[in-house]
């Protein structure tokens, strides 16, 4: 073949000392015509083209021969990854061009037409991505209206735009978003709706009856707990953050050395400090939580009545203080609202209350998501009514005389405040009570305005809790020093308001039957009755009250 060589049938190839072949051992092959072909070097360029190349093509050829022969293949390979390198520089820079874009659109946020929104509801599986963009750029645009509104359109276009995409991408009810849209801020309604959708971390408290909270610790790592102190505010509580085994099933738990309680139902309890024999009234217990934390803290001295509506739910309480090794707790099946007329010594005159009221528990939407679109204004209203009568029973039942108490705590599980401030707003003008400090180093303070009411300015003294700022359920706390044990007398203008606020709190309202009239008040009314009948009726009257028979002494 034409510009290879190979040796002839009688060369034999010589190697020199050097190792190196010695000229002359290989002969070219040469064509049938006999023409002699061009010598062609080691590189595959004739010596005319070697001539031909310039210095620098010359050093260039020169490194190649010091890296290596490369083929025609290898040219090749090397001119597809430059293709390749070149195509993918320009898909970076067409990326990078459409990221700008998008940002530029983010920037520019602007509200969908009527065709867009209908075609969105067509689609029968809503593009969350899509919605969740238009919230977050909604968000900003609300933040900074005056720069960045689009013009022409209203700020209720912006909010009810918003309010439609959060009730489809986290699905809220109308009206809870519209509630919750007045208690927080935009950019912090977002990080509570986000909150809710994880669930709250699994807490323990240590019952300090039994054993000590460091003994529990390594009892439960030793059985592959993962575990750490609550808080610095808690002396017994334990977080789990994973386990081999099961956190209700362990030897320790069914020998009553911690019960599984959440981090803000400790508060309470806390806030209400009950001391060594005492008198306590837990008026709404189940599932017993709160009444075994108070019975650890009285070290099992005094008395404890823990009270529940529901009988069904006080089994659960009987287990717990069984298993808890609870002495001085006494359980009572009566409703809250009859404690004060029922003249006992046992249900009047306790030195400190704890009520947790039952409310709509918009706090624990993380535990019950059915919360989310089951509750309207009427079921919040209900709520409300109910907690007053409670809180007023409560305020009742208290000893304002008491020498170590004297003492109302009440919370709830819910963020409304129809069912918190408005309800605490209401017992200080009912009762001879005020606010004092819970005691509790953190949480938010308490609305002491809201929309087109004003509180009392005491209400500071309140705490607000929720997920997405202290990592558990929604919570507010409120505690109450009662000063008086008499009922201040209503006057007649403020008796009209309180009809009037009654009126509005839904048709759950229940009205006390008036005393009926005395014997003596009715006589006389009967008598002037009498008189202004018609002379033809009394003849008749007296006539029949002649044939009567006379009475017997």
């Amino acid at each position: 073949a034409k510009g290879k060589r190979s040796p002839s049938k009688g060369a034999s190839v010589e190697l020199s000392s050097d190792g190196e072949v010695e000229e002359g051992s290989w002969e070219m092959e040469e064509e049938e015509d006999g023409s002699s072909e061009e010598m062609v070097d080691d590189y595959g360029a004739s010596s005319d083209e070697e001539e031909e190349l310039l210095p620098i093509e010359k050093a260039a050829l020169k490194q190649k021969s010091d890296r290596g022969d490369l083929s025609e293949d290898d040219s090749e390979e090397e001119e597809v990854a430059e293709e390749t390198s070149r195509q993918k520089t320009g898909q970076e820079e067409g990326e990078s061009a459409d990221l700008q874009l998008n940002l530029d659109i983010d920037e520019q946020f602007k509200l969908p037409t009527d065709e867009q929104m209908e075609k969105e509801n067509i689609l029968s599986p809503l593009d969350l991505h899509v919605i969740h963009q238009r919230i977050k750029g909604n968000v900003e645009v609300l933040q900074d209206f005056g720069a960045k509104r689009e013009e022409g359109r209203t700020r209720q276009e912006y909010l009810a735009l918003l309010r439609r995409d959060m009730a489809a991408y986290y699905s809220y009810s109308d009206f809870l978003l519209k509630m919750l849209m007045d208690i927080f801020p935009l950019p912090e309604l977002i990080n509570f709706l986000e909150a809710n959708e994880v669930p709250r971390p699994i807490t323990i408290r240590t019952n300090t009856l039994k054993t000590r909270r460091r003994d529990l610790a390594q009892a439960l790592i030793n059985r592959g707990v993962n575990l750490d102190p609550l808080g610095k505010w808690s002396k017994t509580g334990l977080v789990i953050y994973d386990s081999s085994v099961p956190i209700g099933a362990t030897p320790e738990y069914l020998a009553g050395h911690y019960m599984l309680q959440g981090a803000s139902s400790l508060l309470p309890v806390m806030a209400l400090a009950p001391q060594e024999n005492e008198r306590i009234l837990d008026m709404c217990c189940a599932p017993g939580g709160k009444t075994s934390y108070i019975a650890q803290l009285m070290k099992n001295t005094g008395m404890i009545l823990a009270n529940d509506s529901n009988a069904e739910r006080l089994r659960s309480v009987v287990g717990n203080l069984h298993r808890l090794g609870v002495t001085n707790a006494i359980v009572s099946n009566c409703d809250g609202r009859q404690f004060p007329k029922v003249r006992s010594y046992l249900l009047r005159g306790f030195d400190r209350v704890l009520l947790d009221a039952p409310c709509s528990g918009t706090g624990v939407i993380s535990k019950d998501p059915a919360i989310k679109t089951n509750k309207d204004e009427k079921d919040i209203l209900r709520c409300a009514h109910l907690q007053k009568e409670l809180l007023l029973s409560a305020i009742d039942s208290v000893n304002a005389t008491s020498e170590t108490g004297g003492y109302v705590v009440y919370c709830t599980c819910s963020i409304t405040v129809e069912e918190n401030e408005w309800v605490v707003d209401y017992a200080l003008k009912k009762r001879n009570v005020r606010l004092v400090p819970t005691g509790l180093d953190f949480g938010k303070e308490g609305f002491t305005r809201f929309k087109d009411r004003r509180f009392h300015p005491s209400l500071k003294s309140t705490r607000r809790f929720y997920p997405h700022t202290h990592n558990m359920d929604g919570f507010f706390i409120a505690k109450f020093k009662k000063f008086s044990n008499a009922i201040p007398k209503v006057q007649k203008g403020e008796e009209s308001a309180a009809d009037a606020a009654n009126s509005s709190a839904g048709p759950e309202t229940v009205t006390e039957p008036q005393p009926k009239k005395k014997k003596l008040e009715g006589s006389k009314i009967a008598q002037e009755q009498q008189q202004q009948r018609p002379q033809p009726a009394l003849k008749k009257r007296h006539s029949l009250q002649g044939q009567k028979r006379p009475l017997k002494a």
